[in-house]
C-alpha cells in the first residue's frame, strides 16, 4: 500500500525580526497579491496556509481594501487558511490571558472572513506552554501541528500523539519532525527525489508506525507561492510506486489521519521544551530585559487594573473603552510574536517594540486617569465632600493590606478617615514641598500674575481594611496641624514585621521566619559571568570563572509602623567586555543597589535591585538561598497551575554525542513565580518581568539580565553549528548590550504555605488595585489631569462591589467586556489538585458558562460553580 504524502504549501510570516514591521508589510502586499492571482487562475491549487495569522490579513487590507471580497471568497472556500492566531505568540514569555486574547481576536477576525483554521499551528515558537491543549480546546480547536520541544523518545515511534494539559483537556497533535520547510524546494527531478525527498520520506515513514499518511510542510520564511506545485505533484505521482502525493492543508491532513484515532495511543503531557531536534533558545528569556519588564508592566496594567476597573465603571453607567482596548491588544500581539518578545531582533526592530509598548502604556494610563476621575467625581458629588480619596479594588476578593498612594495637601500634616469617621493608619514614606508658581488672571485692567500658594506631595503607606471585591471604598483626606507619622532613618541593622525579620551582618542579610524561628543566612548574592553568546542564547566563555558579589555595604535602614526598608550596595570591578575578560582585566565597576522592604502583616519581602550597566558581554544573576540544602526540583507557575522541573536534565550527559540541536540546560521560564518546597515549607520568588531561573544546588538563580552585541553567532558552546536567525550576515546589536539604567523587582516568600497559595500572595504583591484623590492642588501627577472631561454619571455611593468570590483557592484570571456584546466575561482558575467550589454572590440576572471563545456551553441557574483540579471556567454575566 502506498504512503500518502500530504504536501502543504505555506508561508511562515514573521511580522518583524532583523527587518522591521514596515519591511514585512511592504513585502506582504506583494506576496498576497500574487498568491490570490495564482489561486484564482489555477483551481488545482487547492489551498495555501498563510501562517495561521489574522494580523497579516488586516495589515494587507490597510493598503489593499479593494481586495477584501476577493480575499473573503478564498478564505471561505478554504483555499487560503488564516487563523486561529492573531500573531504567532511566544507561549512561554507572555501572560496566559495574552495567549487567550490572541486566539480570541484571531479566531473572531478569521471567522468574519469565512473560516478560522481548526489547527493550533505552532511552527516556530520557542517552546510550548503546558496549557496550550486546554486553551485550544476552549476555542473548539481539536488539532495542533507543532515543531519544537519534543524528545524523539517521547514520540514512541509515531509523530501523531495526544497532547494533554494538566486539567485533562487534550488535542490531536502531529510533530513536524523536519520543521516547516522540508518541502520548500519541492521538485520532480530524479536528483532531487533521490538525494533529498525520498530520504526525508523514508525517515517520516519510519516515524509513523501507525499511519500511512505523511505530512510534508512545503514553505519557509516570507516565501512566495510556488506556482508549479500542482504540476509538480502530478509529475511526482506519474512514476512513484511507494508514494501518492496530494496537495493539501493541515486541517485535511489531521482529519484524514485521525479518522482512526484509536491507532494513536501515545499521550504526551505538559510543556514541550526539548532541544533535541530544534533549538528552543532557553536563555532567550533574559535577552533584552527592558522589553520583558515593560511588557510585564503593560500586561499587568491592562489585565489586572484597566479592564476590571472599566467593568466596574460600565456596571455603574460609564462607557467601556472597547475600541481603545482592541487597538491596544493588537499592538501587544505584534510585540508577543516569538521573535519580537524574545528580543532576538535588529536594534531598529527592538526600538519599535519598546516604542509600541510605551505607546500602549500611555493609552492605558490615560484611560485609567479618566475612569478614576469620573467615578471619584460622582462619589464626591454624592457625599458633598471635596477632598476624597477612592481606592479601587480590581480583584474578585476583598482587599485588606498596606498600600502606597500619592496624596496632595496644603499642610505637611494630614489625616485619612473612613466614612465612619475613624482614622486610617497612614505614614509618610516621602514628602516634598512644591511651589504653586504663578497663574495669569484676566482683569479689566489687563492680565495680572498672581502667586499661587505651595503644597505638599506625599507618598504614603496606608493600611486599608475590607475594600469590597471588584469595587471601591472611599476615604476623606483632612488637613491637620500635627501628628503625621513618617518613615524615619534608624540606627539599626534589621527590619521586621509580624512574619519575617531581615538582618544585615557581615556584608549580607539573614532572613528569619518568625513562625518557625528558622533562619536563612546569606539570603542573596550576585553572580557575574561572561556571555559569549548572541541575541538567541547565552553562551559560557571557556575558562571563565564567576565573579561573586557577596559582601555588601549597608547604606540605610528606615522604619515605620506600616513599612520598613533596608538599603545596601554591592560593588565589584569586572571585565568591561569579552576581550578584557579573556585577558583577565577587571576594568569596569558593577554596582548593584538593593532595597529590601517589609510591610505590616505581609508574608513577602519586597526586593528591588538597581543597576546602571556600563559592562558588555556579560550576565548578572541574583542567587537566592532557599534554605534547602539540595532540593533537586523546582516549581514555577505556568498557565492555570504549577509545573515541576528537575534541577538536572538527564539528557545533558550526552547531548553533543547524540546530536542535539542545543544543550538541554535546566534553565527555565516562569510566568510569575518560581521556587522550591518540601511539602512543609516553601521558598519562592514572585517576579515583575524577570522571566528566567535555574536551581543551582540550594540557590534559586534569577537571571536579572544579559548583554550581547550580535544578533547571531556561529558555534556557541551550548549551541553548535550555524548562527540562529540570519546566518549569512553579521548583524550588530549594540543596544542589546543593555548599557542603561535597569530596575529589577521581585518578592521573596519563605513560609509554610503550599505552593498553590502563592497565587494569592502574587495577587497581593503585584497589586490588583488603583487609587485616586480628588484635589485642586496638583494637575500634573497624571498627564490628563489638567484637562476638562465630561462626567456622564452625576452621583455614586461611597462604596460598591459588583462581584465577589468566596473561595481563596479560586483565582480570577480576567474580567472584561465580552468581544461581541456588552456582557461581562470573567474567568477563574483553580491551581489546586482538588475540585474547588465557589459562589459569586452577585445580583447578576443572567449567567452562562462559556468557552474561551465566549460561546455558550450551558446556562447557569444560581451563583454556585465548581472548577476541576488545575482547571478554569469562564462565565458570561449580564
Amino acid at each position: 500500500m502506498k504512503k500518502r504524502v500530504y504536501v502543504v504549501p505555506h508561508s511562515h510570516w514573521d511580522r518583524e525580526w532583523y527587518f522591521t514591521i514596515e519591511d514585512s508589510n511592504v513585502l506582504l502586499a506583494e506576496n498576497l497579491d500574487h498568491l490570490m492571482d495564482v489561486l484564482e487562475k489555477n483551481e488545482e491549487y487547492t489551498g495555501y496556509v498563510f501562517d495561521a495569522q489574522a494580523s497579516v490579513i488586516e495589515e494587507y487590507l490597510k493598503v489593499r481594501p479593494e481586495n477584501r471580497d476577493r480575499l473573503k471568497v478564498l478564505v471561505e472556500a478554504k483555499r487560503i487558511f488564516i487563523g486561529p492566531w492573531y500573531t504567532q505568540t511566544d507561549s512561554l514569555l507572555v501572560h496566559k490571558e495574552s495567549m487567550i486574547r490572541n486566539l480570541l481576536y484571531g479566531t473572531k477576525i478569521s471567522k468574519s472572513f469565512g473560516h478560522s483554521m481548526n489547527c493550533g499551528y505552532l511552527p516556530d515558537i520557542f517552546g510550548q506552554n503546558q496549557y496550550l491543549p486546554s486553551i485550544f480546546k476552549g476555542f473548539g480547536i481539536d488539532n495542533s501541528v507543532l515543531q519544537r520541544g519534543i524528545y524523539t523518545d517521547q514520540l514512541k515511534g509515531d509523530l501523531n500523539f495526544t497532547w494533554k494539559s494538566p486539567d485533562g483537556e487534550t488535542v490531536n497533535a502531529n510533530n513536524i519532525y523536519f520543521g516547516y520547510g522540508p518541502g520548500k524546494f519541492l521538485e520532480a527531478s530524479e536528483e532531487y527525489k533521490e538525494e533529498r525527498l525520498f530520504p526525508i520520506l523514508e525517515k517520516l515513514a519510519e516515524m509513523n508506525t501507525n499511519s500511512d499518511n505523511l505530512l510534508l510542510p512545503a514553505g519557509g520564511d516570507q516565501v512566495l507561492v510556488r506556482e508549479h506545485f500542482p504540476e509538480t505533484i502530478k509529475k511526482l505521482n506519474e512514476d512513484s510506486a511507494e508514494y501518492e502525493f496530494v496537495l493539501s492543508d493541515y486541517e485535511t491532513f489531521m482529519k484524514d489521519t485521525w479518522e482512526n484515532g484509536d491507532a494513536f495511543s501515545n499521550v504526551i503531557e505538559g510543556e514541550l521544551t526539548a532541544t533535541q531536534k530544534s533549538r528552543i533558545h532557553n536563555t532567550i528569556r533574559s535577552q533584552r530585559y527592558d522589553i520583558k519588564k515593560l511588557n510585564y508592566e503593560v500586561e499587568h496594567k491592562i489585565l489586572n487594573v484597566l479592564e476590571p476597573l472599566a467593568v466596574i465603571g460600565q456596571s455603574l453607567g460609564f462607557r467601556y473603552p472597547q475600541a481603545w482596548l482592541d487597538g491596544m491588544w493588537k499592538q501587544l500581539f505584534d510585540v508577543h510574536a516569538h521573535d519580537s518578545i524574545g528580543g532576538c531582533n535588529s536594534d531598529d526592530t527592538n526600538r519599535d517594540i519598546v516604542q509600541r509598548l510605551e505607546k500602549v502604556e500611555r493609552i492605558a494610563d490615560g484611560l485609567l486617569n479618566i475612569l478614576k476621575k469620573q467615578m471619584t467625581e460622582a462619589v464626591s458629588n454624592k457625599l458633598g465632600k471635596e477632598n476624597v480619596f477612592v481606592f479601587f479594588n480590581t480583584n474578585a476578593s476583598v482587599f485588606s493590606g498596606s498600600v502606597e498612594a500619592v496624596l496632595f495637601t496644603k499642610s505637611s500634616h494630614f489625616k485619612v478617615k473612613d466614612m465612619a469617621g475613624s482614622d486610617v493608619p497612614v505614614e509618610a514614606i516621602d514628602q516634598e514641598y512644591i511651589s504653586g508658581g504663578k497663574k495669569i488672571v484676566v482683569t479689566a485692567e489687563g492680565e495680572k500674575q498672581v502667586e499661587v500658594p505651595g503644597y505638599y506631595r506625599t507618598v504614603v503607606m496606608a493600611e486599608l481594611k475590607d475594600v469590597p471585591a471588584l469595587g471601591y471604598k472611599t476615604f476623606v483626606v483632612e488637613e491637620a496641624e500635627e501628628g503625621m507619622k513618617k518613615l524615619v532613618e534608624a540606627e539599626q541593622t534589621s527590619i521586621e514585621n509580624e512574619h519575617v525579620k531581615v538582618e544585615f551582618a557581615d556584608g549580607n542579610v539573614t532572613l528569619t521566619k518568625k513562625e518557625t524561628g528558622v533562619k536563612i543566612p546569606q539570603l542573596l548574592r550576585f553572580e557575574n559571568v561572561a556571555d559569549a553568546g548572541d541575541s538567541y542564547d547565552f553562551s559560557p566563555l571557556e575558562g571563565d570563572e564567576p565573579i561573586l558579589l557577596e559582601n555588601g555595604e549597608l547604606l540605610s535602614v528606615e522604619t515605620g509602623g506600616l513599612s520598613q526598608k533596608l538599603m545596601m550596595k554591592h560593588e565589584a570591578l569586572v571585565p568591561g567586555n569579552l576581550e578584557d575578560r579573556q585577558a583577565e582585566i577587571n576594568s569596569e565597576s558593577l554596582v548593584i543597589i538593593s532595597t529590601l522592604e517589609v510591610r505590616k502583616d505581609e508574608k513577602v519581602v519586597r526586593v528591588q535591585h538597581s543597576i546602571d550597566n556600563s559592562v558588555e558581554d556579560h550576565r548578572v544573576r541574583v542567587l537566592l538561598n532557599t534554605g534547602f540544602e539540595n532540593p533537586g526540583a523546582s516549581f514555577a507557575d505556568q498557565g492555570f497551575g504549577l509545573i515541576e522541573r528537575n534541577a538536572e536534565n538527564p539528557y545533558m550527559k550526552n547531548w553533543k554525542e547524540n546530536g542535539f540541536a542545543e544543550a538541554p540546560v535546566p534553565i527555565y521560564a516562569l510566568e510569575n513565580f518560581a521556587g522550591v518546597t518540601d511539602g512543609d515549607s516553601t521558598f519562592a520568588a514572585i517576579t515583575r518581568g524577570i522571566k528566567e531561573y535555574e536551581l543551582v544546588g540550594g540557590e534559586l538563580a534569577l537571571t536579572l539580565f544579559r548583554s550581547v552585541g550580535l544578533l547571531g553567532k556561529d558555534d556557541l558552546a551550548w549551541r553548535p553549528g550555524r548562527a540562529s536567525g540570519i546566518n549569512n550576515k553579521v548583524v550588530y546589536t549594540p543596544d542589546a548590550q543593555m548599557k542603561q539604567h535597569m530596575v529589577f523587582e521581585y518578592g521573596i516568600y519563605a513560609g509554610a504555605a503550599e505552593p498553590v497559595a502563592l497565587f494569592g500572595e502574587m495577587d497581593h504583591y503585584i497589586g490588583r488595585h488603583v487609587s485616586y484623590q480628588k484635589q485642586a492642588l496638583n494637575t500634573f501627577e497624571e498627564r490628563l489631569e489638567r484637562f476638562e472631561i465630561p462626567y456622564p454619571v452625576k452621583e455614586l455611593a461611597d462604596s460598591i462591589s459588583i462581584l465577589q468570590v468566596d473561595n481563596p483557592s479560586v483565582v480570577m484570571s480576567s474580567c472584561k467586556r465580552a468581544y461581541d456584546d456588552g456582557a461581562v466575561v470573567v474567568r477563574f482558575f483553580n491551581p489546586t489538585e482538588e475540585v474547588q467550589r465557589f459562589n459569586l454572590g452577585t445580583g447578576w440576572k443572567d449567567i452562562s458558562v462559556v468557552n474561551l471563545a465566549e460561546e455558550a456551553v450551558r446556562e447557569q441557574t444560581g451563583t454556585e460553580f465548581e472548577i476541576g483540579a488545575k482547571g478554569h471556567v469562564t462565565l458570561k454575566l449580564s
